[in-house]
């Protein structure tokens, strides 16, 4: 969005344009920081990463964790945008709080433990945009699996647009992951 911020009427025009949108087939579309960002839907690669994480921490979590596959998130906004409408490649949650139900294919972020993301073939958006995006709306944790980097993130502590913490490891080595998962995600099998 830049430096340009919209008034109380457009953002609600964009929000609302936003609601009733009809993503075509193959694509999936969200509004981040008063931009419409569409994308199209993964690759093999990329779901393959995604499995083998779902995997590990449903085998490893000290905690049991739900999984929820690009189930959209509504997220706090910056400054003069409309309501973040985010889809992350997944989300965890303790499966005690039971977040995942509900008709609705939008969800508040609230007691989201962890986001998780891969890219895909314009990394910008997961790299910038979403980690500004999840920061802001307090999400905890932030796994990043950058395919073109072959680099496995994790982003903590989150404050304003960013998060203050962060470790990362090259595929093939183990990324340490903190509670409420408590585990050494293996990294080999992304390569």
């Amino acid at each position: 969005m830049g430096d340009m911020a919209l008034d109380a009427i457009t953002q609600k025009v964009l929000l609302d344009w936003f609601a009733e949108l009809d993503a075509p087939e193959g694509l999936r579309v969200e509004l981040m920081e008063g931009e419409v960002v569409v994308a199209p839907l993964p690759d093999g690669h990329h779901e393959h990463c995604v499995s083998e994480i779902v995997s590990q921490v449903h085998e490893h979590s000290v905690t049991e964790m739900q999984f929820s596959r690009q189930k959209g998130l509504k997220l706090r906004s910056a400054d003069g945008c409309p309501q973040d409408h985010v889809i992350p490649d997944g989300t965890f949650a303790p499966k005690e709080q039971r977040l995942y139900r509900g008709a609705d294919p939008w969800m508040p972020c609230e007691g989201v433990t962890m986001v998780l993301e891969v890219t895909s073939g314009k990394p910008r958006p997961d790299r910038e945009i979403k980690r500004r995006c999840y920061a802001r709306a307090g999400i905890p944790l932030y796994l990043l699996v950058d395919r073109e980097a072959r680099w496995t993130t994790l982003f903590e502590s989150p404050k304003a647009d960013d998060y203050e913490e962060l470790r990362g490891v090259a595929y093939g080595k183990p990324l340490p992951l903190p509670a409420p998962f408590a585990f050494d995600l293996k990294t080999t099998d992304f390569l």
